[in-house]
């Protein structure tokens, strides 16, 4: 059973990612939207762990929300997927459940 993780609060403000990262299993993926975005920045202290979970599970991170803080994709930690709202969907049809991270 694959589960989409959704994480919305910075990681510099909240514990969310750090928890949801340490609780992802194989199959699964991590969507990252809102103000968790920011956690996916190249060179944030989260980079590492974030690179770490990328080949046991996908990340994304959702496009329009990247573009409202002002980053784009080149921003990110190698490996972390854009996508928009249709992709927001498609991910959630694919997975069997969905647990956001707050």
């Amino acid at each position: 059973m694959s589960t989409l993780h959704t994480v919305n609060k910075s990681p510099f403000e909240r514990s969310s990612l750090k928890s949801c990262l340490d609780h992802v299993s194989a199959g699964d993926a991590v969507l990252l939207i809102e103000d968790g975005v920011v956690g996916a920045r190249k060179g944030s202290q989260f980079a590492g762990a974030l690179a770490a979970k990328n080949g046991a599970c996908a990340i994304y991170a959702l496009g329009p929300d990247l573009a409202a803080r002002g980053m784009k994709a080149s921003d990110l930690v190698d490996g972390v997927k854009v996508v928009d709202y249709a992709g927001f969907v498609d991910l959630a049809a694919e997975k069997s459940r969905v647990c956001a991270w707050l």
